[in-house]
């Protein structure tokens, strides 16, 4: 028991820390199957770029791996961890190793197994299977994977599978012993105050972290102290980092955004003007690359699309060959690729894609 509450112990230190960690993609060849050298290479462009860790399984690895006729999840999670306790190994630092999990309760469960198996950390936990269900039923499956896993909640947007998951569930949330951080990512601002209000009201602010999943409001997430009354005082709360699909795309020029604003935030310091115009550029990026015109269709493809250009994949392809880049996104990256060198990482990438690819 004491050493499961010194591993948590640190654990929490590295998420309140905070950081950028990206949702990893899935690699695939010209024949839609699993690339291995190319899932690597990916694992190692976001470890060298400064991420905090990787979260895999999610929904930007794409949640068909779990699919009887792919039966990626394993190998997948397996090659990521891999790469994590290499390059832990080499620079002596801990990473956060976050694994997707979903499902119904028996499936929750067996994922949750196989990822403390292969090491990681925390399970980002989906609750979309569980769509109608009320609250005690939902906190009841977070209970039953916590006893496996230290959680990772997920508020993840009803547009790409997500529910909504009101303050009343969150209060409760923060009350189970091994959660430890939150994704936030309603893309709603009201449903976003609903998690750090119960937060502050559970008292446990300086235990749990939250991290940003609002692909839409980055950099304004990552600024804002958030500020709530409990018994009469009001307790400040700030996103620790952000797991996000965006960031899974010119990673170390978000890894080194991220770096040039965590401490005038921490200080409290004035918001920069041009930090909220840059909020803007980036919000018309994920547009772009989020297919946003087209209802998220286009999600996965347009990272994928980047990640090709830049030379990490091989095609921009997903598991499931119905979803395709379509002309008008397509040129969408065209224009803030023009538009918005200062967010890319091109050179970054050039210089070491031989290394990340051998």
């Amino acid at each position: 028991m004491a050493d499961s509450e010194s591993t948590h112990s640190g654990l929490r230190q590295r998420l309140f820390e905070g950081g950028v960690i990206p949702a990893h993609p899935l690699a695939l060849d010209r024949r839609r199957l699993f690339d291995p050298r190319r899932q690597r290479a990916l694992s190692r462009y976001y470890l060298d770029a400064g991420s905090a860790g990787l979260a895999v399984g999610v929904h930007t690895t794409q949640f068909e791996i779990r699919n009887p006729e792919h039966d990626l999840l394993g190998p997948v999670l397996r090659l990521a961890a891999e790469e994590m306790a290499s390059f832990e190994q080499s620079r002596g630092k801990k990473l956060i190793k976050v694994a997707g999990i979903v499902g119904d309760r028996k499936q929750a469960l067996a994922e949750a197994g196989l990822a403390r198996e292969l090491g990681y950390d925390a399970g980002l936990l989906s609750l979309a299977a569980l769509s109608a269900a009320p609250n005690d039923e939902l906190l009841e499956h977070c209970r039953a994977v916590a006893r496996i896993l230290p959680l990772f909640g997920f508020y993840l947007q009803p547009a790409v599978g997500g529910r909504r998951l009101d303050y009343s569930f969150w209060r409760k949330f923060f009350e189970i012993e091994t959660a430890v951080a939150v994704k936030i990512a309603p893309f709603n601002r009201y449903y976003t105050l609903d998690v750090v209000r119960a937060l502050v009201d559970s008292g446990r602010e300086k235990e749990i972290s939250l991290y940003t999943g609002n692909d839409d409001q980055i950099l304004a997430d990552l600024l804002t102290e958030f500020v709530f009354q409990r018994a009469g005082e009001p307790v400040p709360v700030r996103f620790r980092g952000g797991l996000l699909g965006h960031w899974a795309v010119w990673t170390r020029a978000a890894v080194e955004l991220f770096e040039r604003i965590r401490e005038p935030a921490r200080r409290r310091a004035p918001v920069p003007a041009e930090w909220l115009t840059l909020g803007a550029q980036i919000i018309d990026c994920n547009a772009a690359l989020f297919d946003v015109a087209h209802d998220f269709r286009g999600c996965i493809v347009g990272l994928h699309e980047i990640l090709r250009r830049q030379g990490l994949l091989e095609v921009n392809w997903t598991l499931d060959a119905g979803i395709e880049l379509s002309p008008e996104q397509s040129h969408e990256i065209d224009r803030i690729s023009a538009a918005y060198p200062h967010l890319q990482d091109d050179d970054f990438v050039a210089r070491n894609l031989p290394r990340w690819l051998s």
